[in-house]
């Protein structure tokens, strides 16, 4: 375990305006502590590439690098299914210089001259196959560019909307997309087992929400705030999230059997510099907290049968105008009139409306689809909130979007999309979310709807027609969709959400209406969609084979008969086990186990029985492990 200590003195970043060969140069050559360069690129799964080029051979090539020259990679070292191939291989690593570079510190390894951690300059990258971006970080770019272009064309085509904010169409200078995330994970100390109960009992008497963090989660979460805004990320705030249970303490003072759930924030940024921010997050918190002997996991649902860890998405739009001044899109002229703008109601309605084109890039991973169960406030079904009026915000989480607003500042109005994960690809999810919105927005500017009737169209009650909406399904949501209805209800007013990897998937197999929203501009391609589909489907089949099923395996075989004196409950029950048992893992000659039905799917490579037998699967499991804890129970 590593004696770590905030060094507030380090050099974090090497900003946009300082990337020249002199400015360079002079920065490095200032910190000798710096010793390699790292490009990072994004694959289309979302994994960031590393390596260890030496500091001199990036002098050596430094004005190169500024021009745009590559480093090649084989391309079986990230994730381009269908595109990097066994005969086509080679992929170039390309630098951004126009985001923050960030240097990566290695605590466990300090230079003998400087007697500071060894760094590494950490390049944000575009992966590049045959002179064309086929990465993550390319695709939201294309797509922060697009939409801020066709914007930026219909004001200047358009006076009555820029009256609508204020400003003539020669007043714009720019407009930018806003982001920020919201990081949820859990920490634990290793080799201690917390059970689910304790979990659970403790996430009902809410006895960790926003509490007081104590001991060495206390001190890493302090320093993980403190490195954060070392690198310019503008942190708000850490704080516990609802679950996990209470340290116990030593005889020496020390806390132990830690098991805690913990939430970090920072302000809003530019599409593409927030979703570099992520990633660089993740790493520093993972590092941060493995110093001091603790483990982090950012997966969504790293405990069946309590709150998984979500990662809450904030977008909007901002114009910005040649006297200075900026202007939230999505803000109405009349912040106590109207919940939103023209703009903004389009952005949101093309959400909604194509909803399932987004959440493939959100909910791509069976522990993503985990997580969104009921009763974990986790979003299940596409659904919106706004307010239950002007004057009172949204404060309703059961829902898949929120409407966050306040009457005293137009700044603070965006959407929040509940549903992504810690592990959402982010620059695809916010890509993929730009081009619906944009769908939306020519549909509302185009319309020639007044702000109050495209409001009429989005709070539409079921059944009523609409211009752009659909008309059996119902937008907006005020109340508890979990308490005040039943799940038949909520998949036939919001539509009957995917349960698997290839339910979210198979739109993107045989729908046209992907192309041309998300192609738009050639943002996605059908290259890019093809690879990436592909990429999580192959990853979904290959984890039910080889850790899905072999973990249930070794769960049912943890199950084992506690009585030895007859007793009417404990028979019924013990026998309503083992049937299911039976059922899921053992192959008969007159039937054939559901794990054995999975693996023949997986063979035959048919997708739709195999997401048909994942679902009776985990049924199948919920359903023994509820019999077998009120069997337990039982027990004397």
């Amino acid at each position: 375990m590593t004696d770590f200590k905030v060094n507030p003195d380090l050099l974090t970043i090497i900003p946009p305006e300082k990337h020249s060969v002199a400015d360079i140069t002079s920065i490095l050559e200032s910190h000798p502590e710096i010793k390699f360069v790292s490009l990072a690129a994004v694959d289309l799964a979302g994994n960031d590439t590393d390596e260890r080029i030496p500091i001199k051979d990036f002098h050596d090539n430094l004005q190169n690098y500024l021009d745009g020259a590559a480093v090649q990679t084989d391309g079986s070292s990230v994730v381009l299914p269908g595109i990097a191939t066994l005969n086509d291989g080679k992929v170039d690593l390309v630098p951004d210089i126009d985001v923050v570079w960030y240097i990566d510190y290695n605590y466990e390894h300090i230079d003998m001259k400087t007697g500071l951690p060894v760094g590494t300059l950490r390049i944000p990258s575009y992966l590049l196959h045959n002179g064309e971006p086929v990465c993550s970080r390319s695709v939201l770019k294309k797509s922060a560019e697009y939409f801020e272009q066709r914007i930026t064309d219909i004001f200047e085509n358009n006076k009555a909307l820029c009256e609508e904010y204020g400003f003539e169409p020669e007043d714009l200078e720019k407009v930018t997309l806003i982001m920020a995330t919201e990081l949820e994970f859990w920490v634990n100390s290793p080799d201690e087992k917390i059970s689910t109960e304790q979990l659970s009992i403790s996430q009902v008497l809410k006895e960790s929400y926003w509490k007081r963090t104590k001991g060495v989660v206390r001190t890493a979460l302090e320093q993980v705030i403190m490195v954060l805004d070392n690198y310019g990320f503008n942190p708000e705030m850490g704080h516990k999230e609802v679950g996990g249970v209470k340290a116990a303490v030593t005889s020496s003072g020390d806390f132990h059997s830690i098991m805690e759930q913990l939430e970090v924030d920072w302000r809003y940024s530019d599409a593409l510099q927030g979703a570099d921010y992520e990633l660089t997050a993740r790493i520093l918190i993972k590092e941060i907290f493995r110093m001091h002997g603790l483990e982090v996991s950012f997966d969504a649902k790293p405990i069946p049968g309590v709150a998984g860890s979500g990662e809450h998405t904030h977008v909007n739009a901002v114009a910005f105008l040649k006297n200075g001044k900026k202007k939230n899109l999505f803000a109405p002229a009349d912040l106590k009139k109207d919940y939103i703008s023209t703009i903004g109601w389009g952005a949101l309605m093309g959400i909604m409306k194509h909803y399932d084109l987004i959440n493939p890039f959100v909910a791509s991973t069976t522990d993503a689809f985990n997580r969104l169960q009921p009763g974990f406030e986790a979003p299940t079904h596409a659904v919106a909130s706004i307010g239950r009026d002007v004057l009172t915000p949204s404060r309703n989480r059961s829902v898949l979007l929120g409407l966050v607003r306040s009457e005293n500042s137009a700044h603070a109005t965006r959407f929040e999309l509940r549903s992504p994960t810690p592990h959402t690809n982010t620059y695809l999810c916010l890509s993929a979310i730009y081009q619906c919105m944009l769908d939306g927005i020519e549909y509302a500017i185009g319309s020639g709807a007044t702000s109050s009737e495209l409001e009429a169209e989005f709070t539409k009650p079921y059944g009523t027609p609409g211009k752009y909406l659909e008309t059996d399904r119902l937008y907006r949501c005020e109340d508890d969709i979990f308490e005040d209805m039943i799940e038949e209800e909520r998949d036939r007013l919001f539509g009957v959400p995917p349960a698997t990897v290839y339910d979210s998937m198979k739109k993107f197999i045989s729908d046209d209406e992907v192309t041309g929203i998300l192609c738009a501009g050639n943002v996605f391609n059908e290259k890019i969609l093809t690879s990436y589909s592909r990429a999580m489907l192959d990853k979904w089949q290959y984890e039910l084979s080889e850790r899905i099923i072999p973990s249930n395996l070794v769960t049912l075989r943890g199950i084992t008969k506690k009585h030895t004196v007859a007793n009417t409950v404990d028979d019924d029950l013990w026998g309503d086990i083992e049937s299911l048992k039976m059922a899921l893992a053992k192959d008969t000659g007159e039937n054939t186990s559901i794990f054995t039905a999975v693996r023949n799917a997986l063979a035959d490579k048919n997708l739709k029985d195999i997401s048909k037998l994942q679902i009776k699967m985990n049924a199948d499991m919920a359903e023994i492990m509820k019999i077998y804890k009120e069997y337990c129970d039982n027990q004397v």
